[in-house]
């Protein structure tokens, strides 16, 4: 059976998706779960941000210290908690809404 040819591309996000995650499920996993810790990250410092607050001041509303929050607005943190987000979101006046949406077609096949 003669091989496919792939079709040539100087596009650097589709060279790194098909050499490091095409075909490769458990590489999607792990780089679906970086996007939604980055995703939490971000609305935590935009909602400070927004708020006019520093790490500091939103540490004391929150009854925690300005590390911890600082920990959460790093994309790297792997520990978000839904009852730390639930402080957080309470000392803003707002609530936390967790929705669930379908999966990336690439993904559910893994």
């Amino acid at each position: 059976m003669p091989k496919t040819k792939r079709k040539l591309t100087t596009d650097a996000v589709a060279i790194i998706h098909r050499r490091y995650y095409e075909g490769k499920p458990d590489r999607l996993a792990a780089l679906e779960q970086a996007r939604a810790n980055d995703d939490v990250a971000r609305k935590i410092a935009a909602l400070r941000a927004e708020a006019g607050l520093s790490q500091r001041q939103l540490a004391k509303l929150v009854g925690t210290t300005a590390s911890v929050i600082c920990r959460l607005e790093d994309a790297d943190y792997e520990g978000h908690s839904l009852a730390m987000l639930q402080r957080i979101a309470a000392a803003m006046d707002r609530r936390v809404e967790i929705r669930f949406v379908q999966a990336e077609k690439h993904l559910r096949s893994a």
